[in-house]
């Protein structure tokens, strides 16, 4: 079970032991402990060391939450929800959802790159430890919290021994005089450390150089230039003074097109690829060719980081370093131009995305939004910043349905979508946009259960799309206004709606997974009428075209169908299997809504296996995750077949006192384990019971609840779908 997402150490920590000890303690002793410093001073890597030291502490684990690249005050508390791992399909603020997953739970939150946001994470804090006794929280920034019961711990610049063997080792690893054996420790070394005053970053910056200069003739290039920036930073701090001459230095020594580069990086968030830097960041004064040359001599320099993600190798600028190539853009006149084609890069990326997620490369897609979200945001607040291009935002924000929906971002969808819906109607020739952006919301609010905010967005976006003439459109809105009658239980007018949108599409050649995801919610609202034959026979040719495609998600509701429908027929070794591959796949995506329909599904199947007891582990186990999926299986009378039965099932043969036991256990169990758990049982013939498990659900109301449950969490459930 995962019980952390603090990074890898790429080299060894070096010094510090007593701050080390020092911070340890603190830990030890306070809820809240706030490492500050100049930046550079190596305040993140002490702290992310001794969170990692001390992990055994907290049986609920480590996570970090990165703030750096936030640049949205509204985005702090989703981007907490965010690195615990949570997701929250609610109207619940963040707030409570971050409080009532840390009510019960010890585990130590680190919150790095805070400064900026110091307004709204102060407050946000002083909260969540007010609410959550086993939290503890170690704060980094530039700045304290100023939060009762804060610790504040000051991270001073290295002594003379630690800078001198920091500086040393990362000499030698960069391929100094000496190599991996060489000695670092001259009146001259010594010399250049004091003069750089022990800070971390500086005294990597000029390690870095080492293969091209000498140490000596670092000192008499930085005395020249350290005099040169003092006089021209007047009231700045000393060590302020030092960094940026550092940086400055090694700016200095950087060839043009390096400091070019430079430059024009500053206006990326997070981590970018390499294609992202040769369109963003190339043009006739630096060709693409050149870009992949100087991108490496950046790396070389420790002024760039690599990192590997699950989307494949990324690069991330260094804020300090960023921050001062933002000083040179700005001084060079090209600020706007390179925010504008930095958007238009991801804008065209977001594209690429959404149209590839009808394919196999779903997974890919996922893992390439989740590494671009900074510079998602970054681009949306950029479109935000103009009301004259209002409509970019409300396509950016639309094109990213499959984000919000089909990768567990609901909340934050909904955030940007307002936002750029707020800002007015647009002219004739934008209309296409705000209609995307209104059928999206609305979409978005049904699986939030926001009823009323879904009809206000998806009544415009049919009326609006009828006077336009935009068919698509309105058969998005259309078919949105049958997953609501879905989850509200009205089943004559769900098929009706959604069979009228599903004519239209195929009218205009559409082809997606929203697409076929209607086909599935039609066959949910045909299953809660009685019509299993037909239900089955939709979801079959749903599969069948998603293997072709290799599409998964969309996949995965129609084998929820499938299962019930071969748990129906007393074919519980198929049910299983069936639902093994639906489990592995909504995880897979962070699809709640399709994951829990799925495990409580899977839960009556165990019970009908004749292993009550774990069916009523598994059906606890559900209960965490309704929560942040919002109202228990939607409110609705034709969903909760499937756990009242299974409920029934296995209260009778366990007793009250076993069930409820067997049920509390489930509900302890994180996420992960849960997955774990549900996966692990294979079918056992031997155990097999046919009969009264096996009854013909969909004749009842009552019993047909059941199978037609996790169809309602296709539509709606969170991994609904829709492209446009």
């Amino acid at each position: 079970m995962r019980r952390s997402n603090l990074p890898a150490e790429l080299n060894r920590f070096i010094g510090r032991a007593g701050e080390w000890d020092e911070l340890h303690r603190l830990l030890g002793d306070f809820r809240l402990v706030t490492v500050v410093g100049v930046g550079g001073v190596g305040k993140t890597r002490l702290a992310l060391g001794a969170a990692s030291a001390a992990a055994k502490r907290y049986v609920d684990g480590v996570w970090l939450a990165d703030l750096s690249a936030l640049r949205d005050p509204d985005l702090v508390a989703l981007a907490l929800v965010e690195a615990l791992g949570l997701t929250d399909h609610t109207l619940r603020p963040p707030l409570k959802t971050l409080t009532d997953h840390l009510a019960e739970r010890r585990l130590l939150l680190v919150v790095d790159g805070f400064e900026h946001l110091v307004e709204e994470c102060a407050p946000l804090v002083r909260e969540l430890l007010r609410r959550s006794p086993g939290l503890t929280v170690l704060a980094v920034g530039r700045r304290p919290l100023r939060v009762d019961g804060e610790a504040v711990f000051t991270l001073a610049p290295m002594g003379d021994e630690d800078a001198v063997r920091l500086f040393g080792d990362r000499a030698a690893a960069a391929g100094g005089p000496g190599g991996a054996t060489g000695t670092f420790e001259s009146a001259a070394v010594l010399e250049l450390c004091r003069r750089l005053d022990g800070i971390p970053l500086a005294l990597e910056l000029a390690a870095a150089r080492m293969p091209l200069l000498t140490v000596e003739g670092m000192l008499d290039r930085l005395h020249d230039r350290f005099r040169l920036l003092t006089d021209g930073a007047r009231g700045a701090l000393p060590r302020h003074q030092t960094l940026r001459t550092a940086i400055g230095w090694s700016h200095e020594l950087c060839t043009p097109e390096e400091r070019l580069l430079w430059a024009r990086l500053s206006v990326f968030a997070g981590p970018f690829d390499l294609e992202a830097v040769e369109y963003v960041c190339g043009g006739p004064d630096l060709p693409p060719e050149r870009v992949l040359e100087a991108l490496g001599g950046l790396l070389a320099q420790s002024l760039v980081a690599r990192e590997d993600t699950a989307a494949g190798p990324r690069y991330r600028i260094l804020d300090t370093v960023a921050a001062y190539g933002a000083e040179w853009l700005a001084a060079l006149g090209d600020t706007e131009r390179m925010r504008r084609r930095h958007r238009d890069w991801y804008m065209g990326l977001a594209t690429w995305c959404e149209l590839e997620w009808f394919s196999p490369r779903q997974a890919e897609v996922a893992a390439c939004t989740d590494a671009a979200l900074p510079n998602l945001r970054a681009a949306l607040e950029l479109c935000l910043e103009r009301p004259g291009e209002a409509h970019l935002a409300q396509h950016l924000a639309g094109t990213l349905w499959f984000s919000w929906v089909g990768c567990g971002r609901l909340s934050e969808g909904r955030h940007w979508l307002e936002r750029a819906l707020a800002l007015g109607p647009e002219h004739c020739e934008h209309a296409d946009a705000r209609l995307k952006a209104l059928w999206v919301l609305g979409y978005v609010a049904i699986l939030q259960g926001d009823g009323t905010a879904a009809v206000a967005a998806l009544h415009e976006c049919g009326e609006r799309a009828r006077s336009a003439g935009n068919a698509v459109a309105e058969a998005y809105a259309t078919h949105r206004m049958g997953c609501l009658a879905l989850l509200s239980d009205d089943m004559p007018r769900a098929e009706e709606l959604i069979g009228r949108a599903l004519e239209q599409y195929r009218e205009l050649g559409e082809l997606n997974s929203n697409v076929l995801m209607g086909q599935v919610e039609l066959a949910m609202a045909r299953v809660f009428q009685g019509d299993l034959e037909g239900a089955v026979a939709l979801c079959a040719e749903v599969r069948e075209i998603c293997e072709e495609r290799g599409e998964r998600w969309t996949r995965a509701y129609a084998l929820y169908v499938l299962a019930y429908a071969a748990w129906t027929g007393g074919d519980h070794g198929e049910a299983r299997e069936l639902l093994t591959e639906c489990v592995t796949i909504n995880h897979t995506f962070h699809d709640l809504v399709g994951l829990v329909l799925a495990i409580e599904l899977l839960a009556l199947v165990t019970a009908s296996e004749g292993d009550p007891a774990e069916a009523a582990v598994l059906q606890g186990a559900t209960l965490p995750v309704w929560d942040s999926v919002g109202l228990q299986l939607f409110g609705s009378g034709h969903f909760n077949g499937a756990r009242a039965l299974c409920e029934r099932q296995a209260g009778e043969l366990l007793g009250a006192e076993r069930y409820g036991a067997a049920v509390r256990e489930g509900q302890r169990l994180s996420l992960d384990a849960t997955v774990e758990r549900a996966l692990s049982k294979r079918w056992n013939p031997a155990t097999h019971r046919a009969g009264p498990h096996s009854p013909r659900p969909f004749r009842t109301t009552t019993v047909l609840a059941p199978g037609t449950r996790k169809p309602a969490g296709s539509p709606t459930g969170k991994g609904g779908e829709a492209a446009g």
